[in-house]
């Protein structure tokens, strides 16, 4: 199989995301107690995929936090002016990458295979790869929305050939326009169909949406967390305290839920910042 090296992309300001992003970069939200990042990480490691000279994660927006939480768990790339977009950031790494194809994920997909067996859920845009197509992971597209690729729609993950990294430019640009259509056009783009559950985090309902899913119908509860209250479907961090009652809410690490407080729907992040759903 052609060298392949794995690519999280973690720089993104995360706007849809906030107030929340205002505290941690969206790759560093905690979905399920485990920072999406992490994930991320771990499903390249289920592939083989680990260490600096294997896996590289850029950063821009709050990129001193994210530089501390990768360590030497990875090449770390960093946009000191901001931002510049999917296909800038893969063009960044293109002497890291240095003729490899690359598997790139957006940090702030959720997956879950049905296996649960870490990669398996991406295991497939690898299998059988002859190195020259693009690769997409795909779900059929959403009843009702527009877009996508003949129809179906991105879950989070695409596998380019080095053909098309090197020529990425690293100026701001998606990899819409500088891969996935162009590939579309030459027919060189292969669409993987993914059989699990694939959420966008990007906004506040739909960080709930993959908080909840991970407790699979139950609660997750971090076992330093302090809980007095209730608690039903929810996922509540390490060092919380929560006194009061919820129901399908998130309370990140260190936040506090008061005895007179009954939350339901909501994020609740230290500081009191609370975010209704």
């Amino acid at each position: 199989m052609t060298s392949v090296a794995g690519v999280i992309l973690a720089a993104g300001e995360g706007q849809r995301l906030r107030p929340l992003t205002e505290l941690l970069p969206k790759a560093l939200c905690p979905v399920g107690n485990v920072p999406l990042l992490d994930r991320a990480l771990t499903r390249l490691a289920g592939l083989g995929l680990t260490g600096p000279a294997e896996v590289a994660v850029n950063a821009a927006y709050l990129a001193d936090q994210v530089v501390r939480h990768v360590g030497d768990r990875g090449h770390l790339s960093v946009e000191p002016d901001g931002p510049v977009g999917t296909s800038g950031g893969v063009g960044r790494l293109k002497s890291w990458i240095d003729g490899r194809g690359a598997l790139v994920g957006n940090a702030d997909a959720y997956l879950a295979d049905p296996t649960r067996e870490p990669g398996k859920d991406i295991a497939a845009l690898l299998d059988g790869w002859d190195g020259e197509t693009v690769r997409m992971l795909t779900k059929p597209t959403l009843p009702g929305t527009t877009g996508g690729f003949s129809g179906r729609r991105f879950t989070g993950f695409s596998l380019l050939p080095w053909r098309y990294v090197r020529a990425l430019s690293t100026e701001q640009s998606d990899l819409v326009r500088t891969v996935w259509r162009p590939a579309e056009a030459e027919g060189s783009l292969e669409l993987i169909h993914f059989d699990g559950v694939y959420i966008d985090t990007g906004t506040p309902a739909d960080y709930l949406l993959a908080n909840l899913h991970a407790t699979q119908g139950g609660s997750l509860i971090d076992p330093t967390a302090s809980v007095t209250g209730t608690v039903s479907n929810s996922v509540v961090g390490a060092g919380a305290r929560v006194d009061g009652n919820l129901h399908r809410c998130v309370i990140w690490p260190g936040a506090q839920v008061l005895p007179t407080e009954s939350l339901t729907s909501t994020v609740r992040a230290p500081g009191n910042l609370t975010v209704p759903v």
